[in-house]
């Protein structure tokens, strides 16, 4: 499975963002899109992941209300789209692909990555 993660930039404090993430090669067996964050001297950190079959959708407490995640299964393309966004999320931006249940808050679970894309939120 390849991903290609797009979208991030530089934003104001208050402003939006849409990350897409798209998928190809082997992704019949994909379990959960996850999207993950690092923010430079600081680990990486989970911030959302959607099932790929049934789209039930987890957030992270820091970002609820704010970011959503979703996925276009047709179109093998996974989204985040970022509101309200504030100077703590500026982070380099990843997006994930997980082949088994559970476990999608753990980063050192997926088995597939993009290469990430970087998100700056002015203040």
């Amino acid at each position: 499975v390849q991903l290609q993660a797009s979208g991030g930039g530089l934003v104001q404090a208050g402003g939006s963002l849409r990350l897409s993430c798209a998928a190809s090669g082997r992704t019949f067996n994909s379990y959960y899109m996850g999207w993950f964050r690092q923010a430079p001297g600081k680990e990486r950190e989970f911030v959302a992941a959607i099932s790929w079959s049934g789209g039930n959708a987890y957030h992270a407490d820091s970002v609820k209300g704010r970011f959503t995640v979703s996925r276009d299964a047709a179109k093998n393309t996974g989204y985040l789209q970022m509101n309200s966004l504030k100077p703590e999320d500026t982070a380099l931006y990843y997006c994930a692909v997980r082949d088994r249940p559970a476990y999608y808050h753990y980063a050192n679970r997926y088995d597939y990555w993009g290469q990430g894309t970087l998100v700056t939120v002015s203040s």
